[in-house]
């Protein structure tokens, strides 16, 4: 066959530094699904920005509400490739103007349930000609309202599961209730990494990671911090970390009404020299672990990709509500009584491949589909409308109070005094600003300081 001719009609091949960027917004409500969000938008580009050398822009949002998070937890995230400044507050509409006006190609809505639910509503009835892909999913263990949360993040292109076990779990709920099951994407958790564990002569480090809302009690929280202690009084020459994931007054993803920080001050006896409390990123604690203790934190698969000796709590029971079920047949779980005694759980292989922990401590193929499904999306010029599971026909009951926590009518458009303001001038901008931050703080202080006390007082 003879070689093809150059035709004047066809046209020239860009090259690829003058093709546009892959334009990819991020949208989180708390600081680790920031870090959940921004690191899968990372791993989902990542073939393509390598192959073909096209720029990548992400821009980071972040939802404005009771968890958002501060400038000192997002610089203690980690890196992430955003930089901290350069993400900005938005509400729910101000962020679908975004997407309107800004022509993204990929949307990662990194929110809890009812968040992404209402974005998708809001998105749908944008009604663009050519919208983005849209893709979310779970920032760590789900061993909780498996059922609701899914068809919250129904209607996404990609719900990404962080493992074969949660895929297979996810695709049995959507297909149960009749829904479409093909967004679910079989990926793994996108933090997952660092250098394998390997012992150092003269270091002896066991670390605790707490939990903002596991357990939930002051008695279980002050026995744990109890116990914590003792091992450290045990043990004097080993280090013994207190790893938390907020300051007192700041949120995660999950509400803290009763910091280990202040029961610590008042356990009784004091804390031993070699008993420590450490902020800052997960990874970077666990570069100096030799033993990491949990109740059911993601910290553990962070901790097992690593391949870190780890161990799960039993002291307070195998319950669904602690998280710790879900770590049934991984030979992790155990007490502190043999945690005291030197015990060191050796973790089951099998159970380790099924939940996405690599038994190389490697990522290998765990992005490849989920960005083939992006690329495939991406090349199809025109996407069909966002189709929720939940739409005021199917629950009326239900859908529009969720829209309305957002600001959104039950189609989807913004309620009327919720459409953002166009700003008039740098000084009213700046006014607006100061006014919205101090509206921000008291709010922020009565979800967080007023509400848990006025709750405890309501159980004496």
């Amino acid at each position: 066959m003879p070689p093809r001719t150059s035709n004047a009609a066809d046209p020239a091949p860009t090259p690829a530094e003058l093709r546009p960027a892959l334009r990819v917004a991020v949208l989180a409500d708390s600081d680790t699904r920031w870090k959940w969000g921004a690191l899968t938008a990372r791993r989902l580009t990542a073939e393509a920005d390598e192959r073909d050398a096209r720029p990548v822009q992400v821009s980071g949002l972040l939802l404005r509400g009771r968890a958002t998070p501060t400038p000192r937890q997002l610089a203690e995230v980690g890196e992430v490739g955003i930089e901290a400044e350069k993400v900005r507050e938005v509400t729910a509409v101000e962020f679908l103007h975004t997407v309107r006006d800004e022509a993204y190609d990929v949307v990662v809505l990194a929110l809890v349930g009812g968040g992404v639910q209402a974005m998708l509503h809001g998105l749908a009835a944008l009604h663009l000609t050519r919208r983005p892909v849209i893709v979310t999913g779970y920032v760590g263990v789900v061993y909780e309202k498996l059922a609701d949360g899914l068809l919250l993040r129904h209607g996404a292109d990609v719900v990404l599961a962080n493992s074969a076990h949660d895929a297979e779990r996810f695709r049995t709920v959507y297909e149960g209730v009749g829904a479409d099951a093909s967004a679910v994407t079989e990926a793994a958790l996108p933090f997952l990494g660092g250098a394998p564990y390997e012992p150092e002569e003269g270091r002896d480090t066991v670390v605790f990671a707490a939990q903002p809302s596991v357990p939930a009690s002051r008695a279980d929280r002050t026995y744990l911090l109890r116990r914590l202690v003792e091992h450290a009084r045990l043990h004097p020459r080993r280090e013994v970390l207190l790893k938390l994931r907020s300051r007192p007054g700041e949120h995660t993803t999950h509400i803290e009404e009763l910091p280990y920080q202040k029961l610590a001050q008042r356990l009784p006896g004091g804390l031993p020299p070699n008993f420590r409390l450490v902020y800052g990123h997960m990874g970077e604690v666990l570069d100096r672990t030799d033993l990491l203790v949990t109740v059911s934190s993601t910290a553990a698969l962070e901790s097992l990709h690593r391949r870190i000796p780890t161990a799960v709590l039993t002291d307070l029971g195998v319950r669904e509500p602690l998280g710790n079920h879900h770590f049934v047949g991984s030979g992790l779980l155990t007490s502190w009584d043999r945690l005291d005694g030197g015990y060191r759980p050796r973790p089951d292989e099998e159970w380790l491949a099924g939940q996405g922990v690599a038994a190389d401590g490697s990522y290998g193929s765990a992005y490849d589909t989920a960005r083939a499904k992006v690329a495939e999306l991406l090349a199809d010029r025109q996407l069909p409308p966002l189709a929720p599971y939940y739409t005021p026909a199917t629950a009326p009951g239900y859908l529009p109070a969720i829209l309305a926590r957002h600001h959104l009518a039950p189609d989807g458009t913004p309620l009327p005094g919720a459409a953002a303001p166009q700003e008039t001038g740098r000084v009213r901008g700046a006014v607006r600003e100061t006014v919205r931050n101090a509206a921000r703080g008291a709010y922020r202080h009565g979800v967080q300081r007023v509400a848990p006390v006025i709750r405890r007082m309501g159980e004496l």
